[in-house]
């Protein structure tokens, strides 16, 4: 979590816009507890871990953009189940 911290105070100071992604619950085996985060910054660098796998990859895809409610500095609340894919 530090390192997430760090950058992002990084990035703050110069200005630059990131995507933070914050794992808030979970259910059965998951490999991230909450609390864990990833921050995605302007150029796609990633730092930090929000689960593995297909949930990671969806995660990033919206922190890179393409997502209104991260152009506009909203928050999105994403539910992922295991069985059902990452993006519908």
């Amino acid at each position: 979590m530090r390192d997430v911290v760090d950058q992002l105070a990084g990035w703050w100071k110069s200005s630059e816009t990131a995507a933070l992604a914050t794992v808030v619950g979970t259910y059965s085996s998951a490999p991230r507890q909450p609390g864990a985060s990833m921050l995605i910054g302007p150029d796609g660098e990633a730092v930090g871990s929000v689960s593995g796998g297909c949930v990671e990859g969806a995660v990033y895809e919206l922190g890179q953009g393409g997502c209104r409610a991260f152009d506009e500095g909203e928050h999105l609340h994403l539910e992922f189940v295991p069985g059902r894919p990452a993006f519908r």
